[in-house]
């Protein structure tokens, strides 16, 4: 099974990104998203993101996350 954890772009150069994921910053592949610009969330599997996502989504996902880490989820 494959997860991916959306990511908001905080910085980006030609092939890579500072991303982040869950209050984390890391440095993540952006190949397959060329066009993708600071600000934007991306799906991020594998240390690649690999599309860009709706802001929305993304901060639904997040929240999703955070109650698994939490272990607050229901």
């Amino acid at each position: 099974m494959c997860v991916g954890v959306p990511a908001k772009v905080l910085e980006r150069d030609e092939f890579t990104a500072k991303v982040d994921v869950l209050g984390s910053q890391m440095t993540v592949g952006i190949l397959l998203v060329p066009d993708v610009q600071v600000g934007d969330y991306v799906l991020v599997h594998a240390g690649q993101a690999l599309q860009i996502v709706d802001e929305m989504f993304a901060v639904v996902s997040i929240e999703e996350w955070r109650k698994l880490v939490d272990g607050t989820h229901s």
